[in-house]
């Protein structure tokens, strides 16, 4: 259908062409009378000179100097790469030199042994080289492990396949996988480090480390193949400001991050850990992350302001996690295993940070840029906002379900997890006959994470791993050999802490009234983009609603902006833009609203595809401008 659009004052396409713009695109326009200047555009930029930065004693030295790193960290593998850019911007005119960014193994090694260092967000090489235009420093941080509440700690799904695996540690399995991701991210990012003519400063081992563990041969061995494969500038740890942790976590030598430092005791402790290096809170928290089921995340910008004015006044380098958040697109959204054991993170990393999803100053933004600006001087303009658009209520059709779609199964005595069949994410169906037993209570050991229970078709009810909820009634069947389906949905491997050895599906049996059952099919459904491609060949009404259903439709654009997707009037799913991944929603809160990029929409009609694991009618969906 077609719909009217336009919510901000600003012409949108000349606003939107501005943002989205590279500085190839920006530059002169090319005439038939001038060839040889389009030919002299072309010629790449004559290489920078290389700096060089050390660790003194109390200060990291640049080109000799004591030099106070003022850092904002976003990932680029959150952020669409037409934003780049203007996010790097944002956080120069907040008065930060520097940008830290995380490396996601997991988004680079798409499958074992294959990395993708082009497609969509992934190129790590070209958003550093932007944020050196942009005379900007960088903290690189390549874990091999580093949280972020990004899946599994950004470490590969494919290590969960490997029977009885321990990561983070010298366990030679994994250590495989880790020397291959050494070798393959350092050709990408060795002609950026500072000593080449680069902006990366420094490079940090692992991540937190010692809230986790205490393999000190394995963070040596970490370093050594960095130093090997041609990493030669300056290593730092990351930990939170403990004396156990920092033993464990920090490496002689290794300049000390504290997670956060908001106190001279804090550095008194980086500095009884080693007094020969310097210390900086590489983890200063202007916002905080949401899970499902909890209110939205928030701090108080007083309480920032004062951190970052003790590191100001005590001339203290300091990184704010996050500068800008971003967004958990697709699956790529983690968990954490406190509360009941399992707390999924929600699809939005806004993070309550200075720049939110969308790319827009806060108050709490403008409180900072005027504070650090204090100290250090006149600073940019703040880039013009990225426009925004509403889209009027427009409501998808049933297109198909899962039953409609089915793979062909896997048969299987017991129940393996995705990952034994190859899958990370997704859904995955589970169906059994009933011999003996046909009701009484199901339990299934154990679950992860959220699963629709049906006998012969009917929908019995729910399974929800973050409630503990892991049993059921089942009632008498009116069929003498009735037939168990149970859709489980994995909802984001646990990414920090002991529990990250983290399986999704039916991980380990399924019982009823005691009794084990067996002789199982099994039916993968990732939800990925081949899953997608394959659904459209194959895709039919279904002839009763049941839950498990798609929805599809069609908006009409006259001009793009960003948008914010209201999947309010459904419950619990994920929902597709012109076959891009938004992420998660469920109705439990408290996202309702997921964020979808003017790149990814076009004039004309756009396809919304949405999948709901419980509801079975369509209903209206509408774009609004804002996450809340």
């Amino acid at each position: 259908m077609k719909t009217i659009l336009l919510s901000t004052a600003l012409s949108l396409g000349a606003a939107v062409g501005a943002v989205l713009a590279s500085p190839a695109a920006a530059a002169a326009p090319q005439t038939p009378g001038a060839p040889r200047a389009a030919a002299a555009a072309q010629k790449p930029a004559p290489r920078p000179a290389p700096h060089t930065f050390h660790l003194g004693p109390h200060d990291f030295l640049l080109d000799g100097k004591p030099f106070q790193i003022i850092s904002g960290e976003m990932h680029p593998a959150r952020i669409p790469r037409a934003y780049w850019r203007q996010r790097i911007r944002m956080a120069k005119a907040m008065g930060c030199n520097t940008i830290a960014a995380y490396v996601f193994w997991n988004y680079l090694e798409t499958s074992k042994g294959r990395f993708d260092f082009r497609s969509e967000n992934r190129d790590i090489a070209a958003f550093i080289r932007i944020a050196q235009e942009e005379k900007m420093w960088v903290l690189l941080r390549p874990g091999p492990y580093v949280c972020a509440e990004w899946d599994f700690g950004g470490l590969p799904d494919y290590l969960l396949s490997i029977p009885g695996i321990k990561v983070r540690c010298a366990d030679p399995r994994y250590m495989d996988a880790v020397k291959r991701y050494v070798k393959a991210l350092t050709a990408q990012v060795d002609p950026l480090l500072v000593t080449h003519g680069g902006p990366i400063l420094m490079v940090q081992l692992e991540n937190e480390y010692g809230s986790y563990g205490n393999d000190k041969n394995y963070l040596e061995t970490l370093r050594k193949w960095w130093v090997a494969s041609g990493i030669d500038v300056p290593f730092y740890t990351a930990d939170g400001a403990a004396p156990s942790m920092l033993e464990a976590g920090n490496v002689n030598g290794a300049a000390i991050g504290l997670d956060p430092g908001v106190s001279e005791d804090d550095f008194a402790q980086a500095a009884k850990r080693n007094p020969d290096v310097p210390s900086f809170s590489s983890e200063t928290y202007p916002g905080w992350l949401t899970h499902w089921g909890e209110k939205w995340a928030t701090t108080d910008t007083d309480g920032i302001c004062k951190e970052v004015k003790f590191l100001l006044d005590t001339k203290r380098s300091f990184n704010l996690y996050v500068i800008h958040g971003g967004t958990n697109f697709g699956f790529t959204a983690g968990a954490n295993s406190g509360g009941k054991g399992f707390e999924p993170d929600v699809t939005s990393y806004d993070y309550d940070a200075p720049v939110n999803e969308q790319g827009q100053a806060t108050p709490k933004y403008m409180a900072l840029r005027r504070l650090i600006g204090s100290y250090t001087g006149s600073l940019p303009d703040i880039p013009a906002p990225v426009p925004v658009m509403s889209i009027p209520a427009f409501t998808p059709a049933v297109w198909t379900s899962v039953w409609n779609t089915l793979p062909q199964p896997v048969v299987e005595v017991q129940p393996e997890p995705f990952e034994a069949l190859g899958q990370n994410q997704g859904l995955m169906l589970y169906t059994t006959r009933l011999i003996g037993h046909k009701s009484g209570r199901l339990t299934l050991t154990d679950l992860h994470d959220y699963a629709t229970v049906f006998v012969d078709g009917k929908y019995i009810g729910y399974l929800d791993r973050r409630e503990g909820k892991k049993s059921i009634e089942l009632p008498k069947p009116e069929s003498p050999n009735p037939l168990l389906e149970v859709l489980v949905e994995g909802m984001g491997h646990i990414n920090f802490a002991q529990e990250m050895i983290d399986p999704k599906g039916i991980t380990e049996r399924v019982t009823l009234d005691g009794m084990t059952l067996m002789n199982w099919k099994v039916y993968p459904l990732p939800l990925n983009d081949t899953y997608m491609r394959t659904l459209r060949t194959k895709a039919t009404p279904p002839k009763t609603p049941r839950p498990g259903m798609f929805f599809k439709g069609s908006v009409h654009l006259d001009s793009v902006a960003d948008t914010y997707l209201d999947l309010s009037h459904y419950q619990k799913g994920v929902v597709w833009v012109n076959g891009h991944n938004l992420g998660r929603f469920w109705n439990i809160g408290p996202q309702q609203h997921l964020y979808c990029p003017a790149p990814w929409l076009k004039k004309g009609d756009n396809e919304v595809i949405i999948f709901d694991q419980l509801q079975t009618e369509p209903a209206p969906v509408s774009g609004v401008t804002t996450l809340q």
